[in-house]
């Protein structure tokens, strides 16, 4: 169900909802089972895949694991008990989250769902590189006024202006790609105890839990990993990315706000929201939406790093919990905001007339600095006042070549 004060919520489906993120903790579950017997640590028989768990889970099994996530403070105690139930006096049900503990289902759960929304982040700012490398391009010699602290400065190009959104959003990007998905496995307090005492004295138990964690994350796509229990480096670089995306579409849609006044009217939205009183207006509706999500990610974003920080001992009492919430709706809304900015920019319509007449209306005071600097020089003003402009452009263009999102944005 979309979230009826988050307009847009929908655009991000599934993606961390409680289903979703019930859904991964099974898969966990089921992916420990399988390195289990994969590693010889439990017998063939104690196998159980992930749809023989799925289908032990009922409606009103997920309403209720949510009530009772309270006794325990998490939804993984409730969820095992239900899931051992259902498998009844079988060796599977014996074998279940042996070895493992709520902190490695739920962090590994996460990684999961997060994993997911920043591969459909991904795929929304390759198509925002390719259309805003466009942009710049085809307005390379669109020329404006520049405005600086809300007041007219000197004369640019609408191009340039693009190439600066694309900037942001190659940036954001990078971080992007620089994200890392591990899973967790330590077990009650991050040493893996337990698993290396089900397997006996005649293990190598480094060896052992690298090849649990191989498999398990294989099975899950993720990366194979030591325990990080109170180290949340991947939370927060997480959470920075959706805040580094963010910011770079809080900037688009703050600039086509501003332009998008009757008073500027140099951009319009390709469809406008309506007014429920006045029928003349044409609100800058997606821009409003992107413009929300910059302005509440950075809270959310210092939220986790506040956890982080407070992080003690082996497993945090409050810090931890604290993310949950906070990551869910970070990387959810940002993925709202990820879809919106790509319609935004595609259906963008600049009005190159409305910038040629701002700029002339402005007359000789944005030129007043070419002057001075041409006296200074000794010579006459130039034609243009546009200085390395081409070359600032094409930087960009060049950037987002060389790192293919331009073909991988097409390729959608």
């Amino acid at each position: 169900m979309a979230d009826l004060l988050w307009p847009g919520d929908h655009h991000a489906g599934e993606i961390l909802t409680d289903a979703a993120i019930l859904e991964a903790m099974i898969a966990v579950e089921a992916a420990w089972s399988a390195a289990l017997v994969a590693t010889g640590v439990a017998p063939p028989e104690a196998a159980v895949t992930a749809d023989t768990l799925r289908g032990l889970i009922t409606g009103a099994d997920r309403a209720q694991i949510a009530v009772e996530a309270e006794s325990g403070g998490n939804p993984v105690i409730p969820l095992v008990r239900r899931l051992r139930d259902g498998l009844g006096s079988s060796p599977a049900a014996t074998w279940l989250h042996r070895g493992l503990t709520s902190q490695d289902v739920v962090d590994t759960a996460l990684m999961i769902c997060v994993a997911e929304a920043f591969a459909a982040i991904a795929g929304e700012l390759d198509r925002q590189v390719e259309i805003l490398a466009r942009h710049a391009d085809d307005h390379r010699a669109t020329p404006m006024v520049a405005r600086t602290l809300t007041q007219q400065a000197v004369p640019m190009v609408f191009g340039l202006k693009a190439a600066l959104w694309l900037r942001g959003v190659l940036d954001a990007r990078e971080q992007v790609d620089a994200l890392r998905f591990p899973v967790q496995l330590g077990g009650a307090a991050g040493t893996s105890a337990a698993v290396v005492e089900l397997a006996g004295a005649t293990v190598n138990p480094g060896h052992l839990v690298a090849e649990t964690s191989t498999i398990v994350a294989r099975e899950l796509g993720l990366e194979p990993s030591t325990p990080w229990h109170s180290v949340r480096t991947a939370i927060t670089r997480a959470g920075d990315a959706a805040v580094g995306c963010t910011d770079a579409w809080g900037h688009i849609a703050n600039d086509v706000l501003t332009l998008s006044r009757p008073e500027l009217g140099e951009l319009t939205e390709g469809a406008g929201g309506a007014s429920s009183t006045m029928p003349h207006k044409a609100n800058p509706a997606l821009s409003v939406q992107i413009r929300r999500a910059a302005i509440s990610a950075p809270q959310l974003g210092a939220t986790l790093h506040l956890a982080a920080a407070d992080a003690v001992e082996e497993r945090t009492s409050g810090g931890w919990h604290a993310e949950w919430a906070a990551i869910r709706d970070l990387v959810r809304r940002s993925v709202v905001a990820a879809r919106q900015t790509t319609r935004l920019v595609d259906d963008l319509r600049v009005h190159t007339n409305r910038m040629a007449t701002n700029l002339a209306d402005a007359g000789d005071a944005v030129r007043s600095e070419q002057v001075s600097m041409a006296t200074i020089a000794g010579h006459r003003p130039e034609a243009n006042y546009l200085g390395a402009t081409t070359y600032y452009i094409d930087a960009q263009l060049e950037r987002a070549r060389i790192t293919g999102a331009m073909d991988r944005g097409e390729a959608r």
